[in-house]
């Protein structure tokens, strides 16, 4: 055990002090806090206006277009050559040229400054309300006056209720973040630090440094040593991360005036386009009512748990396939079947997160290579059952022995094999050799 520690922090500490490690940890979070304040920022502060020139021969939508701050609707009763005659000398950027053309009217659009497609949406969307509703004030002959009244607004509140009655209300947007996000992140950390374990194999077994070190380790407590560093390691990256992230928006958004909370999300329009609910929708007070609701604690362990869980069954096995080749280039045979089952879970995750309680999800929760994305997909919506949890942990736990164990037979055997090409077949043998 102490050989272990030892290799531990030699892994621990000889990465730390890397160069690549200590600029990722400083621009990483660099990198994403410009993400999410870039957008924002040009949201807020680019606001370019556009002058639209209504030029309306069915006189149908006059004064129906809403003006806004970046959107000013004008109607001028001439002729559409007289407006597009004076289009490039006169104040507005485009003509809205909206033309008689029997039951439906014809709808064209002619500028010098290039309209967004929300602009172009929200026009369609404007002159299809519209027609909508001439048609049917002219058949049931209901007043206009009354007509825009009915424009039913309804959202459904998801109430959960649990065995003793007890109801409570639940954000499903905010929840599927939550467990979509904890997905990425898992998937994302398994595969950068397993390749990580895979590459490091492969430098000392290449180097022949290896070769010393297992004079006074064996090749399983190596193994074992060089996994729990890299994790570490990436753990410390992961909260760095976190921390200096955080850090880094509250400054710049300040230093800014970006207000990241009320400030509007670059995709709630693309959203809304395509009638999808988005945050923007929502008050600050529902967003935190949601995140109270939902159950941090175990959402939180739930993903330490999966996090190391994950990353540690799937590092032996990129261990394994370190030992097994002499370079890089080798490793793409045996890839594919380990990273198989973790893209597999991540393609799904839409699915589940669709039907969370539904048999596949819950299968797919159970077995150790798909869990830590699935389970951590279902969490959030509070249907997994006590049982479920435990028994998907537990199993965790074994595959991740059970995988440790092949990988360490294999280990013991390629970490020495220099200049012969690998074939499963071999590795098969591998794992049945005795010593």
């Amino acid at each position: 055990m102490n050989k272990i520690k030892l290799i531990i922090i030699r892994e621990y500490l000889t990465r730390v002090k890397k160069k690549s490690f200590i600029l990722m940890t400083l621009f990483g979070p660099i990198i994403m806090a410009g993400l999410m304040l870039v957008p924002v920022w040009l949201a807020t502060k680019d606001k370019d206006l556009q002058r639209i020139e209504v030029v309306d021969e069915t006189e149908m939508f006059i004064d129906q277009f809403e003006t806004t701050s970046e959107l000013q609707f004008k109607h001028e009763f001439r002729s559409i050559d007289a407006a597009k005659a004076n289009l490039h000398e006169g104040i507005y950027t485009s003509i809205l040229y909206i033309k008689d053309s029997g039951e439906l009217p014809t709808v064209e659009m002619y500028y010098k400054k290039q309209p967004g497609i929300t602009t172009i949406n929200k026009i369609e969307r404007t002159i299809e309300e519209v027609l909508r509703g001439l048609k049917i004030q002219d058949k049931f002959k209901i007043p206009r006056a009354e007509l825009a009244k009915i424009d039913p607004n309804i959202s459904i509140d998801a109430i959960s209720v649990d065995i003793d009655g007890e109801e409570k209300s639940e954000n499903v947007g905010l929840i599927t973040a939550i467990g979509f996000g904890g997905a990425i992140m898992i998937y994302f950390f398994i595969f950068m630090f397993g390749v990580q374990v895979m590459r490091g194999v492969i430098e000392e077994k290449t180097s022949r440094i290896v070769e010393i070190i297992i004079s006074s380790v064996k090749p399983f407590e190596l193994m074992m040593g060089k996994i729990v560093g890299i994790a570490l390691v990436g753990l410390t990256q992961f909260l760095l991360w976190i921390i200096l992230t955080g850090a880094i928006t509250m400054v710049v958004s300040s230093f800014l005036g970006v207000d990241m909370a009320a400030a509007p999300s670059p995709t709630d329009e693309l959203m809304a386009e395509a009638n999808m609910p988005s945050f923007g929708e929502e008050s600050i007070d529902s967003i935190i009512a949601g995140v109270q609701s939902l159950p941090i604690v175990q959402i939180l362990v739930s993903f330490l748990f999966y996090f190391l869980g994950g990353y540690l069954l799937y590092g032996s096995l990129f261990a394994a396939i370190g030992s097994a080749v002499d370079s890089e280039a080798d490793t793409q045979q045996f890839m594919m079947p380990i990273t198989v089952p973790l893209i597999f879970s991540f393609v799904v995750a839409q699915t589940v997160m669709d039907n969370p309680d539904g048999t596949m999800a819950v299968w797919l929760s159970m077995i150790p290579l798909t869990s830590p994305v699935i389970m951590m997909v279902r969490i959030p919506f509070g249907g997994v059952e006590t049982w479920e949890l435990l028994l998907s942990m537990l199993l965790l736990v074994g595959g991740f022995i059970g995988t440790t164990w092949l990988a360490g037979r294999i280990y013991r055997t390629g970490i020495l094999m220099y200049g012969k090409k690998i074939t499963y077949k071999e590795l098969w043998k591998w794992l049945f050799y005795k010593g």
